[in-house]
């Protein structure tokens, strides 16, 4: 049997607010998207994953929606939309929504009908408990953004439950008839051809109906939230990834597989492997799953091999998809290298994830190389980084407008952007880097359609050689195919050991990062990688 299409693909993040704005508002639309659709099917990846620009409020910069059927007017129109998803299958492209089920924005009409009494039609489709008798929330969950996740409502006497905002009501997702309406949403946009989801939060739909509180945590979760954040400290076994959800994400892949659309989820949890084992066996759920183990500030190439090890022991069924930048952190190349030579880090780091067992996923920007913004205070706009200042600023500095040129603003708009496009972004804007056949855009190109011509490296297994810090070692295995060895120099400084595996092994020509084996002694520069054939 053939495999399936999305294993081989690599999926592109689209942040709408800041890829590219065509009227002039300071904020990224859609037909700023489909103007860069030409740049983005020239990269060479797949799928284009479009965070939500469903109407809202803004609040949560779209994670709070209150029409899930329609485009806010700031991004344009259900015929903007209509036109990008129609070129984007002309190049070739595929195009996957952001789908945020577990929460909608206090300006939905399900909430304001929710919430005007306890005897309506949707009384019930929130998460709604009476106060303690002293007058308190009913247990102690937390809300990822900061404080209690419980919020005092006086219309109807009681607390609704928020993982997030105090804005973002959680819905109740016991109700069937929560669950009908997502799925009646979600059909809406696949009939207007969308080739697939990305789940956010997938793993918060369903709650505790007791509502227990939570135990503190054994080990303090500093992974998925900050650790100024009081989040990680409870164990969160109680308000997200409750057993009813498998059956829910049952009903939605018999939707997907209808129209034949793929589903990947985002998975933030205590054990966030369990979860995504549990939500991609079987074939009958997601397709694939991802969570924040390469989001966090561990670089070393032994907390790379023990996620992606990890998961091949513990996730049997599902597809990986290994992402090192979202809207949700800082750049990697901040992140990981704290800004030493920046674009031969990027270019390493993109192989690297390149050569991992799954389906990559690449953030805006990273293919340009482009480092974490410093956002001042009077500038910021993230709810999340107002909370927690200074200790944990928020995600805006990831998220500021994409440099399509050196010029004002950077070519992004002819207003004021809603976030200040960085100077050092600038200086390396894409139409710099197109002009500079070395640049880590051009490079990003090479490695992309490089990756297409090795079976290898888009289907086979995946086996780590042990190899001193900060070096990530391993041979990628496909029946019929000649296995592929690939070595990466994670550090600043040149490398050299022995690697009986290499000895032999005939050197793979990609795409231009520097690295040499003689007679089994692997030699790598600083950001220096090295492909072979074993022997």
């Amino acid at each position: 049997m053939s495999t399936p299409w999305w294993k081989e693909a690599i999926i592109y993040q689209v942040y709408p607010r800041s890829y590219l704005d065509t009227n002039g508002d300071g904020i990224g639309d859609l037909n700023g998207i489909t103007d860069r659709l030409d740049y983005i099917a020239k990269l060479g990846v797949d799928i284009i994953w479009i965070s939500p620009f469903f109407k809202s409020p803004m609040r949560d910069f779209g994670y709070d929606v209150a029409d899930y059927c329609d485009v806010d007017p700031m991004f344009g129109t259900l015929a903007d939309f209509d036109k990008m998803i129609a070129k984007a299958h002309s190049l070739g492209l595929k195009i996957m929504i952001d789908q945020v089920m577990s929460h909608t924005s206090e300006d939905h009409p399900w909430f304001k009908e929710s919430r005007s009494s306890r005897d309506n039609p949707k009384s019930d489709w929130y998460v709604w408990a009476d106060p303690l008798p002293d007058g308190n929330p009913p247990n102690n969950w937390l809300s990822v953004f900061g404080g209690s996740s419980w919020q005092w409502d006086s219309r109807r006497k009681q607390y609704y439950m928020h993982n997030f905002l105090v804005s973002q009501p959680d819905l109740n997702f016991h109700n069937p008839d929560v669950q009908q309406a997502h799925l009646d949403a979600l059909r809406f946009w696949l009939k207007r051809g969308v080739d697939g989801v990305r789940m956010d939060a997938c793993n918060f739909h369903f709650h505790d109906r007791q509502l227990r509180s939570n135990p503190p945590a054994l080990v303090r979760d500093t992974s998925t939230v900050s650790d100024a954040n009081p989040y990680g400290m409870q164990a969160h076994i109680h308000d997200k990834s409750q057993p009813e959800n498998v059956a829910f994400l049952e009903k939605l892949r018999v939707l997907l597989d209808e129209y034949g659309a793929v589903a990947i989820g985002e998975v933030g949890a205590d054990d966030s492997l369990a979860v995504m084992a549990e939500y991609t066996a079987g074939g009958n759920k997601l397709h694939m799953a991802y969570s924040f183990n390469l989001l966090t500030a561990d670089s070393s190439a032994g907390h790379i091999r023990k996620q992606v090890e990890d998961f091949k022991a513990r996730v049997k069924d599902g597809q990986p998809s290994w992402s090192v930048g979202n809207h949700d952190a800082v750049r990697v190349v901040t992140r990981w290298n704290g800004m030493s030579n920046q674009a031969a880090f990027a270019k390493l780091v993109l192989a690297m994830q390149l050569s991992l067992k799954g389906t990559p996923c690449l953030y805006q920007g990273d293919e340009l190389a482009f480092s974490e913004a410093d956002v001042p205070y009077e500038l910021i706009q993230d709810p999340y980084g107002k909370t927690f200042w200074p200790e944990f600023k928020g995600r805006d500095g990831c998220r500021t407008p994409i440099a399509w040129t050196n010029g004002e603003h950077g070519g992004f708009t002819s207003g004021t952007p809603w976030l200040p496009v960085a100077e050092e972004h600038k200086a390396i804007a894409a139409s710099v880097q197109e002009a500079d056949p070395s640049s880590p855009l051009n490079f990003a190109r090479r490695m992309i359609a490089w990756r297409k011509t090795m079976p290898q490296l888009t289907r086979g297994d995946i086996v780590f050689y042990d190899a001193p810090e900060p070096v990530l070692a391993l041979r990628r295995d496909l029946e019929g195919e000649r296995s592929v060895i690939a070595v990466f120099n994670l550090g600043a400084a040149p490398v050299s050991f022995a690697l009986p595996a290499a000895k032999g092994a005939q050197k793979l020509e990609q795409p231009g990062l520097p690295g040499e084996v003689v007679d089994g002694v692997v030699q790598l520069p600083g950001y220096g990688a090295w492909f072979g054939y074993a022997a």
